[in-house]
């Protein structure tokens, strides 16, 4: 395990997998990079240096009070690869709120992106406005932040069944991803889960968009009712001529789990393309992820 330190002095962690060409692989809200486990030795084991980092206030990073916002987030990425000794460009991934870091990756530190995946993302603007007439709305956004101030454990006990596609099939995961899911949850802080809320919620990322000068990939399920597509990825694909979207029909937000296999082949499939890593290099028998 590492720990890589972010310019305030917090601690961030993040595994740091296999050798070649590096990929980032940034998870959603309000889960940890155990998220990525699958896809990590999957890239790991295939010619990809793969490092899946817990963002501040989930998992074993600190549970910092400040820095739940998106300049924090980028720079924290930046942190990891200095830490990790990486100079050369990446790929980086993100799903769900995840996405955003990726968007400000791409406006914060221009030109260190080889390619871009973003997977049921947050981008570019989760919240109604008259911009953004499919978003979700203000008074249902308020409604999450109450019932997390109330009782989040209870809160994602229910959520993860709409998350996971569960309200309308009760066989779309088993019941260890369900619990696994509500396992990392419960390793971020009641302060972090609200505070990186209101950030995925309203930050307007239209902007980061400009930004992308690498390929970009973009997944997104068309049930997905936690972020909806036509806010998001159907935008990101109107807004970016080299962006390929690619959409899983009657898939929910966590795809991840759901459709595991093929977002692997789809993202592996991308990267060897886009970083020109079309020779997979195994691990030997020796190694291990």
């Amino acid at each position: 395990m590492a720990y890589a330190t972010a310019k305030d002095g917090a601690k961030l962690y993040y595994k740091d997998w296999g050798k070649g060409r590096p990929v980032v692989l940034m998870h959603g809200w309000p889960l940890t990079g155990d998220t990525f486990d699958r896809m990590g030795m999957e890239l790991a084991g295939n010619g990809y240096r793969t490092i899946i980092p817990d963002r501040r206030g989930f998992g074993r990073s600190d549970k910092t009070w400040d820095g739940n916002d998106y300049d924090t987030y980028a720079n924290d990425v930046n942190a990891i690869l200095d830490d990790a000794g990486i100079s050369e460009k990446i790929a980086i991934v993100g799903f769900s709120m995840g996405g955003g870091e990726v968007a400000r990756f791409q406006s914060r530190f221009p030109g260190r992106s080889a390619a871009a995946v973003l997977i049921s993302s947050v981008v570019p603007h989760v919240a109604k406005s008259d911009e953004n007439p499919n978003g979700v709305p203000e008074d249902a956004l308020q409604e999450i932040t109450q019932s997390l101030k109330d009782d989040h454990q209870g809160f994602f006990e229910g959520f993860f069944d709409e998350f996971l596609g569960l309200d309308e099939d009760k066989d779309a995961v088993s019941e260890g991803v369900r619990r696994d899911t509500f396992r990392q949850a419960m390793q971020a802080s009641i302060r972090n889960i609200l505070a990186s809320a209101d950030a995925w919620a309203t930050t307007n990322f239209l902007p980061d968009l400009e930004n992308f000068d690498s390929p970009t990939l973009v997944i997104h399920g068309t049930k997905d009712k936690t972020v909806p597509i036509d806010a998001t990825s159907r935008v990101v694909a109107e807004k970016l001529p080299n962006a390929e979207l690619i959409e899983y029909e009657g898939s929910p937000h966590a795809v991840l789990a759901t459709d595991q296999d093929r977002v692997i082949d789809d993202v592996k499939g991308f990267l060897d393309k886009a970083m020109g890593q079309q020779s997979a290099i195994p691990l030997s028998a020796t190694e291990t992820v």
